[in-house]
């Protein structure tokens, strides 16, 4: 009766997780607006324009855009973000957004990716239902991209290699977490947040050199977990507290770091050393930062090293017993308060170098950048299997590739949806994951 009731348990947790899942993508989806822009005539109308122009990701400052439509126009210029914001009188018909290319840096154009759009400094669009609407300027080196099919696929391969690497350090730390105590840990994007934070204090404000900075921030984040586990989780475990209430506690933590952060930091995008290198000609179409070099090398280093731990070492094999079984495990004399405590630390140092190499990728680093990859931790988990660590690995591979490769077909903006329809697909035909295992009552 007793495992009836874990695996029922454990059932309506995953039932939960997908709920939340679909609440945080739909939070992150339709939640996201622009703080801080440069903002005209928002007190004076209901309807709102407002946009981004970023080179290769770095704001652009003072670059002046048109907005015009329905008899109505306005100029306006982009703030040290590269953020603008207008209000305009009317939802009805397109509006169009122009960028004046005069005043971006010299040697810089607004680029076309396809290749087919004469006017790619000029966006039409139309306000929808919420009362606003985004234009976002893709700013390049005035080339138009030429490269066949064949070219760009086989870049986006690596770049998706490159992502679901990273993502993997993210997402073996959360099925740890979850196979050892059956946790849904939503704080676990700002754990990968913390890592980040922490290579930037080091390495801007304390200035010690970013190879030093690193691996303080990896420790500090395994000290971070291990006291999350100390100080939150083990009362509430030795409180008899169920998942679904841990779960919730695990959301408002999620909103209370994420809030910290911002008190700390603010609101703007910082850099680590090293994030605008140029990329290195590799071979044929792949080009390579040295920086995106050192971060797959290393994500595939910690991943051998991780699974010669998992299923080599003693405390490893404890691991693995307790994520199986976890009653049997202390039966069989495992110390299961002791393996979960290990378990926080490794999955805390792993999220912490996630960061860090997030935040390599994205690039920048932000109070909540944690949460913006979230959602995709959690596919790349539930893809694998929830609970097993080599089941994370090939779901944030598989959901990395999918992130890069799909932007091939779609908008850059909707990449992301792209790997969660797979994700559900898959899971319509194989509810368990990749490696996950049947479960049944009785």
């Amino acid at each position: 009766m007793n495992t009836a009731n874990a695996v029922r348990g454990r059932r309506s947790a995953k039932a939960l997780l997908v709920v939340f899942i679909a609440a945080l993508g739909a939070a992150l989806t339709f939640g996201a607006g622009t703080a801080s822009a440069d903002e005209v005539d928002l007190d004076i109308y209901d309807y709102r324009i407002s946009g981004n122009v970023k080179l290769n990701s770095e704001p652009l400052e003072d670059v002046r855009l048109t907005i015009a439509g329905n008899g109505h126009e306005v100029e306006v210029e982009t703030d040290a973000d590269g953020r603008w914001s207008v209000g305009v009188p009317s939802n009805e018909g397109p509006y169009s957004v122009t960028l004046d290319e005069s005043t971006l840096p010299e040697g810089i154009a607004v680029v076309d990716e396809s290749g087919e759009d004469p006017t790619p400094n000029v966006r039409d669009v139309e306000i929808g239902p919420s009362g606003s609407t985004v234009a976002n300027f893709f700013i390049g080196r005035g080339e138009r991209n030429t490269t066949t099919f064949a070219d760009q696929l086989i870049e986006r391969i690596v770049n998706g290699l490159n992502f679901g690497l990273m993502l993997a350090l993210a997402a073996i730390g959360l099925s740890l977490v979850f196979g050892t105590t059956g946790l849904s840990n939503f704080a676990h994007g700002e754990m990968v947040t913390f890592g980040a934070l922490m290579a930037l204090l080091f390495s801007t404000v304390i200035d010690f050199p970013i190879w030093v900075a690193i691996p303080i921030a990896v420790i500090l984040s395994a000290i971070f977990g291990y006291t999350m586990d100390l100080g939150l989780w083990r009362p509430l475990r030795k409180r008899g507290l169920g998942i679904v209430q841990l779960m919730i506690v695990s959301i408002g933590l999620s909103l209370a770091l994420r809030y910290v952060f911002q008190l700390f930091v603010g609101g703007g995008t910082e850099q680590l050393e090293g994030s605008t290198a140029p990329d290195i000609e590799i071979w044929g179409p792949i080009k390579l930062s040295v920086i995106d070099m050192v971060s797959m090398a290393t994500s595939i280093i910690v991943i051998l090293a991780f699974a010669w731990w998992l299923q080599r070492t003693r405390i490893g094999k404890a691991t693995r017993a307790v994520s199986d079984n976890p009653s049997l495990a202390a039966a069989s004399g495992i110390d299961v308060d002791f393996v979960v405590r290990v378990v926080w630390i490794v999955a805390a140092a792993l999220a912490g170098l996630a960061g860090v190499l997030w935040a390599y990728f994205r690039p920048g680093i932000k109070w909540d950048m944690g949460t913006s990859i979230l959602l995709l931790i959690f596919a790349a988990v539930t893809l694998g299997g929830l609970g097993t660590a080599f089941g994370a690995l090939i779901g944030a591979l598989v959901v990395g590739m999918l992130v890069e490769v799909s932007s091939l077909w779609i908008p850059s903006d909707l990449k992301y949806v792209g790997a969660l329809v797979v994700l559900i697909v898959i899971l319509l035909f194989r509810p368990q994951g990749i490696l996950g295992r049947r479960e049944r009552i009785g």
